[in-house]
């Protein structure tokens, strides 16, 4: 069989199990999506706080540029020309808000995961890995060369087993997690991470807050904020893509983990730097943070009633957040229910294998500030 006849075959077979991925054709238009022709709450999007479809927001942004300072492309990596003085303000800005020695911004959340573990990690490294955490850490994980052993999802008994059992063996234990969970919503217990953490003198913790960063806190700085342990996490890192309605990601670390990546890290040395604009726009988001406090309280407001409303309906539904998975099982029936709400006007997605374990399916609301609590009780009503 030739290579295309086998991708041919893998298609059909994942055709055949209801898991056969599309991109989707959709016109965007703020909160809404149309697809079809048919408009839709879009209620599949990573725009927590709702600034991505924020209008007056962008036009504020707007009228700070010039001809100067309008810069699409920083034209090279940030190791030879594309170091523009906007990264240094905005890492400085982060080093500040999170009280941390130092802060490093890259490309994209997984050009984080990937390129962190394997700079910092070796072959007397050993990596405890939460079961569930992003494809990007697993990648990760993968390019490094370290051992690694997965966890059952937020089993600390288990964690704490492990490290009982290998702290002796190796040079360094990294424990790597997430702090609020991107398909079940549910959080990681930091502060029970921590107390293991200090237990040993060779364990450092890694916590991806992508999905918290904005979110959560008093002034959105994650659940490490909320938590009050962020001086405690060796590697505290978050994306600007999702609540921060941007691009890129960052670390808060201290300075010589800082200038330990900016010499091993490959995704960072190796990749030309985001477009300084692209930064500005960052660095103008991240100031107002602590003032949107009012939004955050909100989006935890509709994802508590969401998750009250499907426990009721007797629904498996783990989540803490603003993330909230309807789990419905088989793949087939997912697709049939997703599709049902749509037609009532929401762009609810299924979420399937692989990105989920098998029997798992579900649809996934992810909840923005810009939803109405009217809106999410009609969707209640939708669900049955």
């Amino acid at each position: 069989m030739s290579i295309i006849e086998q991708m041919h075959q893998e298609l059909q077979e994942l055709k055949e199990r209801s898991n056969l991925r599309s991109l989707p054709n959709m016109i965007h238009d703020g909160r809404d999506v149309v697809v079809g022709g048919h408009r839709m709450l879009n209620l599949s999007s990573n725009d927590y706080l709702g600034l991505a479809a924020d209008r007056s927001l962008r036009e504020e942004f707007l009228d700070t540029l010039t001809p100067d300072n309008f810069l699409p492309t920083s034209s090279s990596s940030r190791l030879l020309t594309g170091n523009f003085t906007v990264y240094d303000e905005l890492e400085a800005e982060l080093s500040h808000l999170f009280g941390t020695e130092a802060a490093l911004t890259f490309n994209s959340g997984y050009h984080a995961n990937t390129g962190i573990l394997p700079a910092v990690s070796d072959t007397q490294t050993l990596i405890l890995a939460d079961k569930l955490v992003h494809a990007s850490l697993i990648d990760g994980i993968r390019l490094s060369t370290a051992r690694c052993i997965r966890y059952r999802h937020n089993d600390l008994t288990q964690l704490e087993r492990l490290l009982e059992q290998h702290s002796t063996e190796y040079r360094q234990i990294i424990i790597v997690t997430e702090s609020l969970f991107s398909m079940d919503g549910d959080k990681a217990d930091l502060k029970a991470l921590v107390r293991l953490k200090n237990r040993y003198d060779n364990v450092l913790l890694y916590v991806d807050e992508a999905h918290a960063f904005g979110v959560c806190g008093q002034h959105g700085l994650g659940c490490a904020e909320e938590c009050g342990c962020i001086s405690d996490i060796d590697f505290l890192v978050g994306t600007f893509g999702k609540a921060i309605a941007s691009a890129g990601a960052y670390i808060v670390c201290r300075k010589v983990i800082r200038e330990y990546l900016v010499n091993r890290m490959r995704t960072f040395i190796f990749t030309t730097a985001l477009p300084p604009l692209n930064v500005a726009w960052t660095l103008f988001v991240v100031r107002k943070l602590s003032g949107m406090q009012q939004l955050r309280e909100h989006l935890a407001h509709l994802g508590s009633l969401l998750q009250t409303a499907l426990r009721e309906r007797d629904y498996d539904c783990p989540s803490q957040s603003h993330i909230v998975p309807m789990i419905v099982g088989p793949s087939a029936d997912t697709i049939l229910r997703a599709e049902q709400l749509q037609r009532h006007g929401f762009y609810a997605l299924p979420v399937r294998p692989p990105t989920v374990p098998e029997g798992t399916s579900r649809i996934r609301f992810s909840l923005t500030a810009n939803v109405t609590e009217e809106e999410v009780k009609k969707l209640i009503e939708h669900i049955g």
